[in-house]
């Protein structure tokens, strides 16, 4: 593995949905398969938004109204693309430099038979400087992406 390949995370799954569908359910209803488990809030969480917009966030709202923002959308295309900024660092706390910042591509691709291929790359993780790896492995491995992909397969297939 080369050392750029080590710095990109990327799964595909295929949802049984039209392309419209696997698009919207994503980015409308992201806090629905985010787990509440994955909070840097010091209360439990109420929400997670995601602000379908070039500009908006993606953020946890907890118990008490405070609110963590630890994504940025800097890429909204419906039905094919959404990329987003990821602001937690290898000490799983939000990274306010943004030169620091890993990004997340998803991509939407529409099946002949009506279903929709999904990808997500998770890239430039070194960005998060010493540490870098602790973000690749927890964000590979199967407590990250593919627990999120999975919940969002469940989502869908309701």
């Amino acid at each position: 593995m080369t050392a750029d390949r080590a710095t990109v995370v990327r799964h595909e799954i295929t949802v049984k949905a039209p392309i419209e569908k696997a698009f919207s359910v994503f980015t409308e209803r992201f806090g629905d398969f985010k787990p509440r488990e994955h909070n840097l809030l010091g209360v439990p969480i109420v929400e997670t938004v995601f602000e379908a917009r070039v500009g908006g966030h993606i953020y946890d709202r907890g118990s008490d109204g405070s609110e963590c923002r630890w994504a940025r959308v800097v890429a909204y295309e419906p039905p094919d693309r959404v990329v987003f900024m990821w602001d937690i660092g290898p000490t799983w706390q939000v990274q306010s430099d943004p030169e620091k910042a890993s990004e997340v591509e998803v991509l939407f691709t529409a099946q002949p038979d009506g279903r929709t291929r999904v990808t997500l790359e998770h890239r430039h993780i070194d960005r998060h400087g010493d540490g870098w790896e602790a973000v690749a492995s927890g964000v590979d491995g199967d407590g990250g992406w593919p627990l999120y992909l999975r919940r969002y397969i469940d989502l869908v297939d309701r």
